[in-house]
């Protein structure tokens, strides 16, 4: 029971979903020989009851979730471990002691290298939205101070709705200056990369993918974290906007057009944000031509759909349907969670400029049609991770002999084994038994 609730807290502060965790840990508990426990999870906590015979006090077992982080190598081991032990190939005691390792083991990348891949996802962001060379450049350095400010912030404990809003005026301050010295760049493209590197770390497909499979009490908390944390990027922007404005620097928005002659650059951008965020969350190296795939095949749709006119939310939903379904099958291929491939093809497709569209026109303009922008900028978020279960759930193969844990969970698998594996006992033949009573 307390290897289940070591295994599940790694699971669960991945940002993998409630179902997700608990069938995890009620694999590993039938692993060990516990049939019919009961798994409770809060989102802070994880607790499993298991009651031995109807007339026993059940035994229950609680751990606080307390680290919340994106790793994806501890994620893919720690998945590895989980059925490598459900199929008997090692044994409880044995996997404590991995786990232990695993878990205390630092990071297989340098952290520089980190540090730099975010400073490159947010240069793709640029080159997605049209920026030329240099906001790309500026944008990447953007980038680098961000995130290494925050990791600071970190160590000294800030909660991180600050952190949230100390990033995001951070890119909105830059902005400011670029617009003051009249640089030949798009400013806004420096706010609204800036947005999308803050926005890729909030697990909002945890939040749906807990709403869909029953899980409310999980789905309201992650959902209100989410909020929360969007709430500090907001307040972070706005300040920088309402600082503008009284300097008399307006940095505006600029007009976005969707052209199919820029489609190759469009979908390699898309590659290279979903390939930087999996490097920058430490997935494995194995995983990043499928990560690049499905990012390439979410811009491209997104991009064809924009520009057909189907909306942003529509062609959102369309793009995170295609990184869903594709994501299952290449992350299992690529012997990674589908959680892994899954998060880092959805990159491309957060509304960073719309957000930021939405507050310069309430705050800089003060037009209540800002309001209508950051209403379209949640129900592309909405779209975005509700499209990627919907991939998930067409992509997962229905079989008859699926086990009573997937029936009663009925979700999507982003990471663990689909069942448990049931260990066979071998008995004794019929020969072997008839010389036992022979011999007695």
């Amino acid at each position: 029971m307390d290897l289940a609730l070591r295994i599940g807290e790694v699971v669960l502060s991945s940002g993998a979903g409630t179902a997700d965790a608990t069938a995890t840990i009620l694999a590993v508990t039938a692993a060990g020989g516990l049939r019919g426990c009961e798994v409770d999870i809060t989102f802070t906590s994880i607790a499993i009851s298991y009651q031995a015979a109807p007339d026993v006090a059940p035994e229950t077992h609680m751990r606080v979730v307390r680290y919340r982080g994106q790793d994806f190598s501890r994620l893919t081991d720690v998945d590895r471990l989980v059925r490598r032990l459900a199929s008997g190939e090692v044994t409880p005691e044995d996997a404590g002691r991995e786990l232990a390792r695993l878990v205390s083991a630092g990071p297989p990348f340098p952290r520089w290298s980190s540090v730099l891949a975010w400073g490159v996802m947010a240069g793709g962001a640029t080159l997605l939205l049209g920026g030329g060379w240099l906001i790309t450049l500026v944008a990447v350095l953007t980038a680098v101070v961000i995130e290494l400010s925050n990791r600071w912030f970190n160590r000294q404990r800030l909660p991180a709705f600050y952190q949230q809003v100390a990033g995001a005026f951070v890119a909105t301050a830059v902005a400011l200056i670029l617009y003051a010295i009249h640089a030949p760049v798009k400013p806004s493209l420096v706010v609204a990369a800036g947005i999308i590197l803050l926005l890729a770390g909030i697990a909002l497909t945890g939040a749906v993918q807990d709403a869909i499979t029953g899980y409310y009490v999980t789905a309201a908390a992650r959902s209100l974290e989410a909020m929360l944390l969007t709430g500090g990027i907001i307040a972070g922007v706005s300040l920088g906007i309402t600082l503008g404005i009284k300097l008399g620097l307006p940095v505006a928005i600029e007009a976005q057009t969707i052209q199919l002659a820029n489609l190759p650059i469009m979908v390699g951008s898309g590659a290279l944000m979903a390939v930087a965020f999996a490097y920058a969350s430490y997935a494995p190296l194995r995983s990043l031509l499928p990560i690049a795939l499905v990012g390439a095949a979410g811009s491209l749709v997104f991009t064809v759909m924009a520009r057909a006119e189907f909306g942003p939310a529509w062609s959102t939903a369309a793009a995170a349907f295609i990184v869903g379904l594709g994501g299952y099958s290449l992350g299992r291929r690529s012997g990674v969670p589908p959680l892994v491939v899954v998060v880092s093809g959805t990159v491309p497709l957060l509304p960073g400029l719309t957000i930021y569209k939405g507050l310069y026109e309430l705050m800089g303009l003060g037009n209540l049609i800002g309001i209508v922008s950051l209403a379209t900028a949640v129900a592309i978020g909405v779209a975005l991770a509700s499209g990627v279960i919907l991939g998930e759930y067409v992509a997962q193969p229905i079989r008859r002999e699926a086990r009573r844990l997937e029936d009663r969970l009925a979700g999507p698998r982003l990471v663990g084994p689909r069942r448990p594996i049931r260990r066979r006992i071998q008995r004794p033949s019929h020969n072997t038994r008839r010389r036992r009573r022979t011999t007695s």
